[in-house]
């Protein structure tokens, strides 16, 4: 039986029961979960809790505007406090009605997911509310905001070199655990990889958020049509929008747009510029293993003692790579994560080296 969630509640939906008369009928998150013959993946130590719509309006205090952390298409999160005193961001979900059976499907796919995963990468899920016909999810909050702010001024902290690229590594190993498997028996496919759904906590260590448009590729397969291109503009992998083809490269495509808006401090898409400046990619990319243009496209945010140009270089260089057209040619994320040590490594050491040299003048 092929996996995913999707399919499975697409079965549900064509019985007869009278839940499937009522698609917004409250179930606990077991009915849910993907009917498969593999040993179930280990769940979080906790599990996820159940939460009425009375103790969502208390965290919230009544969803006040005080408490708006942000909003999106899917709705607007706000930080919360439970009863336990725990603080937490709470995403509530608000659709139109025409695209309710969209946003229920989303819901069900990323409380479904996120309770099998566990790894420091991926941000935890500490619970949900689904009663009647309002739907919640409640994550841990992170206190630093997202990765697009700070790179784009909203946030207070600067962030240096080696902060970046901590940010990086952090994200690609959040990405390959998906890849690999050991999750829940196959790879999943985050496919809405981006710098809004990166996430960071008091040190700054990054935690993939929101997997509603998760995939889980089909069992014994290296790819997947689908029938809607689903994501980001700005991420899309360019294979995925011609041929609706999705596969586990798809994501390291919109890894290395990500690790451009790092080199950058600019956007994926940024419609103030001019047509052809307006995409990251298609204005970096044929400068990306020039070492000599490529020092114009450097965030200037970025403190000049805090990098040395040969880890600079090579970062570009993985990022190039990402973004490659073919998809066959993009770097495994296990790979990046190699590369991204190294890089680390050769950055720390060059810095040491410079600071002796400044030292013996």
């Amino acid at each position: 039986m092929p996996f995913g969630l999707v399919s499975a509640w697409n079965k549900r939906r064509r019985s007869k029961s009278e839940d499937m008369l009522n698609p917004w009928i409250y179930k606990p998150v077991e009915y849910w979960q993907i009917e498969d013959q593999n040993p179930p993946a280990a769940k979080r130590r906790h599990g996820s809790s159940v939460f009425t719509l009375r103790e969502m309006e208390e965290a919230t205090n009544s969803f006040s505007d005080d408490n708006l952390l942000g909003k999106g298409g899917f709705g607007r999160v706000y930080k919360g406090t439970l009863r336990s005193g725990e603080i937490v961001a709470i995403k509530k979900m608000d659709l139109p009605s025409f695209k309710e059976a969209e946003g229920e499907r989303e819901f069900r796919v990323e409380v479904d997911i996120l309770s099998r995963l566990d790894h420091p990468n991926l941000v935890s899920l500490i619970g949900y509310c689904a009663d009647g016909k309002h739907r919640f999810l409640v994550y841990e909050y992170m206190h630093k905001g997202n990765l697009q702010d700070h790179l784009n001024g909203i946030a207070e902290v600067k962030m240096d070199w080696p902060l970046r690229l901590k940010v990086a590594l952090g994200a690609a190993r959040g990405l390959a655990y998906l890849h690999s498997s050991s999750a829940v028996g196959i790879p999943i496919i985050h496919r809405d990889f981006k710098s809004t759904n990166i996430l960071l906590n008091t040190n700054y260590d990054a935690k993939i958020s929101d997997f509603g448009l998760a995939k889980l590729m089909p069992e014994g397969q290296q790819s997947c049509v689908t029938s809607r291109v689903l994501g980001t503009f700005g991420y899309f992998d360019p294979e995925y929008t011609l041929t609706g083809k999705l596969t586990l490269q798809s994501d390291v495509y919109a890894f290395g747009v990500v690790m451009l808006e790092l080199l950058t401090g600019r956007r994926a898409v940024d419609l103030t510029l001019g047509p052809s400046d307006q995409n990251l990619v298609l204005q970096v990319r044929h400068i990306l293993n020039d070492k000599k243009k490529l020092r114009k496209v450097i965030d200037p945010e970025i403190s000049r003692n805090s990098y040395t140009m040969e880890s600079i270089t090579m970062f570009a260089n993985l990022a190039s790579r990402c973004v490659r057209t073919d998809s066959s040619e993009r770097p495994l994320m296990v790979d990046c994560i190699k590369e991204l040590q190294l890089i680390l490594h050769t950055n720390a050491k060059g810095l040491n080296m410079t600071m002796h040299t400044f030292r013996m003048i």
